[in-house]
């Protein structure tokens, strides 16, 4: 495979065939579930616990989610089908501290819990809520997803596309087959999760990539979401020593205010100044079509803002070649760049084995390769530089 971008990866040769209705979709997803282990029986319901919206469920009743649903044998979970596997650059993610300039495996399936209106992936999120959100579907299993993972000769699997949470036990499966490969795995998440999800799937995670998408409680409440939750989330993942990476999409008239930004970066800096941040640029999309796109000097400007609160790792990304140095990673101590970008490419690298800066031996925070770029040291175990005593 020579294409950097998305690269589809077939697991029978066989695509999934859209469906036009929702009702015809609905029963589609409901023949993919099993019966979920996040979840509890209360006075006659269940209650739900992959996400924040604890969704307490009469019989026959979906989730928040739509995906999720009380059925006769407890509360019904999304298994055995991906609505999108790719191979992508782990930049794409956007992990800029993992294993830069190499490939990981990424697979999604359908739903979300929360209901952006600029939702770059609402095709596949919004099913079961948007009649035109039809998505796709093919059968799979993880021992499929996996082998297809060796033989793309990929670093990594993740859980992307849609909501890992609300398919946490699907990602749980697959996870599990990575790990008898000695591959590490990682998830992107809007970070609604309980701390029922994340025990759950701590022991197979590496990685975790949140997007933090403003610091207003109401407009938190607009998307579908609670801001309180996405701030436990973000602490809790960070005190459990998974590897942290976070992302705002600055969405003009949204969540661009200043004051806000400020707030935001200062919690970020709090939870620990070594979080990288990613800033990155909003297209038109989706119910959002007439808000105006992002600008580069908006995005240097919401960058400023990162360091000015403290972060020691701010990116701002989705215009390649518009904003100079922050597509790059340089030396919090010294100042050096050690890793040049242009968009999800790596163009170069001075970082030394385990992540130490060539000028001033500061040690980065990340998980590195005995050459600071993609190929670890030993296949399947990536080192994890924990902060120094006394650093958060």
């Amino acid at each position: 495979m020579t294409d950097r971008g998305r690269k589809i990866v077939a697991l029978t040769g066989r695509a999934g065939k859209a469906c036009p209705e929702m009702a015809t979709l609905a029963a589609r997803l409901d023949a993919r579930t099993k019966v979920g282990v996040l979840w509890h029986r209360e006075d006659g319901k269940v209650r739900c616990v992959a996400c924040a919206h604890r969704c307490l469920l009469r019989p026959g009743q979906r989730g928040a989610c739509k995906v999720r649903f009380h059925g006769e044998d407890g509360l019904r979970v999304p298994h055995g089908y991906v609505a999108g596997l790719a191979v992508d650059p782990v930049e794409k993610k956007p992990f800029y501290h993992v294993l830069p300039g190499s490939e990981v495996l990424t697979f999604g399936m359908l739903g979300c819990d929360l209901r952006c209106d600029y939702c770059q992936n609402w095709l596949t999120s919004q099913v079961l809520r948007d009649p035109e959100a039809v998505g796709r579907m093919q059968a799979a299993t993880p021992e499929q997803i996996v082998g297809a993972a060796v033989r793309s000769g990929v670093r990594m699997v993740v859980s992307s596309y849609n909501e890992p949470l609300i398919t946490a036990e699907w990602a749980g499966a697959i996870f599990d087959e990575a790990a008898t490969a000695g591959l590490p795995c990682a998830m992107v998440s809007n970070g609604h999760a309980t701390p029922e999800v994340l025990d759950f799937l701590q022991p197979r995670l590496t990685a975790v990539k949140i997007d933090l998408k403003g610091f207003h409680a109401g407009r938190y409440r607009r998307l579908g979401g609670d801001l309180r939750a996405i701030r436990r989330t973000l602490e809790s993942v960070h005190r459990r020593g998974l590897w942290l990476e976070v992302v705002t999409l600055l969405v003009p008239g949204f969540n661009d205010d200043p004051g806000e930004l400020r707030e935001l970066t200062r919690f970020l800096a709090g939870v620990s100044p070594r979080i990288p941040w990613h800033v990155t640029a909003f297209h038109p999309n989706y119910r959002s079509t007439a808000s105006r796109r992002t600008s580069a000097r908006q995005l240097c400007a919401a960058a400023e803002l990162g360091v000015e609160a403290g972060l020691k790792f701010v990116y701002a990304g989705n215009v390649p070649g518009q904003v100079a140095e922050w597509e790059d990673t340089r030396c919090p101590d010294c100042g050096t760049t050690v890793i040049r970008r242009t968009g999800f490419r790596v163009t170069g690298t001075r970082l030394l084995e385990g992540g130490v800066c060539p000028k001033c031996r500061c040690v980065l925070p990340g998980l590195w390769d005995a050459t600071g770029m993609g190929r670890l040291i030993r296949p399947g175990l990536p080192i994890l530089n924990p902060p120094p005593p006394g650093v958060p």
